[in-house]
């Protein structure tokens, strides 16, 4: 068994984390990722109201009965979002663990740590990482350029940023980004973090509420099969590469592009519905980090993570030998 500060510090088995996935972080992925000892985060957000979301934890917890928190990322919205609300949900259902990402979530993590929730916060630069560290989270999950989603304007790699956060902060870290492998836990362990945040790995799992199709492709990709979008309009994003995906970026690339000509095809909703619920891979732009390339099958939580322990323990004690 590995044990890290991480495991000490949120009581979980395995220093293996499934952060928040819009449209994919739902009960049934959750409490699996429990249920096999990591911790996994529910997704606020992919529940249309603040009601739906203590619905949604009062489910998880009918099937599991082991840590779980719960994901609030703050992001500009064209409809406005009523995260005061989201965030009295959470409190109110007696969550103990809390992800944020996103906007500056100061105003978020003072209630949650006055109601005695522990906060992870998602940072893709070591200046916000410290920043979150000041506002007294109590972990920092680090995004390198590699992951899926936004990862920042920077393209500072994991092999880089989590070192150098590890250099200036106390509080534990969270790898994130590229992560699929016992290898990576036990690089990200050498590098100075405490756990391992995978979202893509999950995505292909049996337990991942997406078509099959979703999962199938990830197998079939390998990691040149992503693409950066949006960043002419300074919110760069790693998706998988399709179609869509790619008339996004060559639309984005014109010298007089806004984001409303590519808006329609950008869609979330039109992510989720075409691609993840009817699995229509050429049907909206959907989310997939360079990690795909690690992955080989479609398999329940419970293997992929206990498969990523053993295998990080072996490299250890190959490292140890050969060292010897």
């Amino acid at each position: 068994m590995l044990r890290t500060r991480f495991t000490d510090t949120f009581g979980i088995e395995h220093p293996v984390v499934c952060g928040g996935m819009t449209g994919v972080g739902t009960a049934e992925l959750i409490s699996a990722v429990a249920n096999a000892g990591g911790l996994g985060f529910l997704t606020a957000l992919t529940q249309p109201t603040p009601e739906a979301l203590v619905a949604e934890i009062a489910r998880c917890r009918e099937m599991t009965d082991k840590p779980f928190g719960v994901n609030l990322t703050l992001l500009p919205t064209v409809t406005p979002v009523p995260y005061d609300d989201y965030r009295a949900a959470i409190i109110d259902s007696g969550i103990t663990i809390v992800e944020t990402a996103g906007s500056n979530p100061q105003e978020h993590v003072a209630a949650f740590k006055a109601a005695g929730i522990k906060v992870i916060h998602k940072a893709v630069a070591v200046r916000h990482a410290i920043k979150a560290q000041s506002m007294g989270v109590d972990a920092v999950s680090i995004d390198g350029f590699e992951c899926a989603g936004h990862p920042g304007n920077e393209d500072i790699p994991g092999l880089i940023l989590i070192p150098a956060a590890a250099r200036v902060l106390d509080i534990p870290i969270i790898a994130s980004g590229g992560f699929a492998t016992g290898d990576g836990l036990a690089a990200a362990l050498a590098l100075g973090a405490c756990a391992i945040n995978m979202g893509t790995r999950f995505v292909a799992s049996d337990e991942a509420p997406v078509h099959p199709n979703v999962k199938a492709q990830i197998v079939a990709n390998d990691e040149r099969q992503t693409i950066l979008v949006f960043r002419e309009f300074r919110n760069t994003a790693r998706v998988a590469r399709n179609s869509i995906s790619e008339t996004i970026a060559a639309l984005s690339a014109r010298p007089d592009a806004t984001f409303s000509d590519i808006a329609h095809l950008a869609s979330g909703v039109r992510g989720r519905t075409e691609v993840l619920e009817k699995g229509n891979m050429e049907g909206g732009m959907w989310w997939a980090g360079q990690s795909q390339g690690l992955i080989d099958a479609v398999l329940p939580c419970k293997t992929i993570i206990s498969d990523i322990v053993s295998d990080a323990e072996a490299a250890i004690r190959r490292i140890a030998a050969d060292l010897a």
